[in-house]
């Protein structure tokens, strides 16, 4: 690209290519942008279990366990991101 520094070494190539990063679509907000952003990260990183399982580096239970922790935090931060629930106001009588 034209207005992008050079990089004489390859690690911003690199780096992309390893975890490469899709534009965000949806309706905009921080927390639907910052939830975006770690549901990349969860899915990259499944990638790389399932390949390293695939390889027979890493043992079908050990895929499971890192796939399960990494599906536990990603819902844990969905959680802290959702605004609270809305309060009713009390009714008059």
């Amino acid at each position: 690209m034209p207005n992008e520094p050079e990089d004489p070494d390859g690690r911003d190539a690199l780096e992309r290519f390893l975890h490469p990063r899709s534009r965000y679509y949806g309706a905009f907000s921080p927390e639907r942008l910052l939830f975006d952003a770690n549901l990349q990260e969860f899915a990259q990183r499944v990638g790389y279990i399932c390949a390293l399982e695939t390889g027979g580096n890493l043992s079908a239970e050990e895929a499971y366990e890192q796939i399960r922790l990494l599906w536990k935090r990603l819902k844990r931060t969905k959680k802290l991101l959702e605004p609270p629930p809305a309060q009713n106001p009390p009714k008059g009588t």
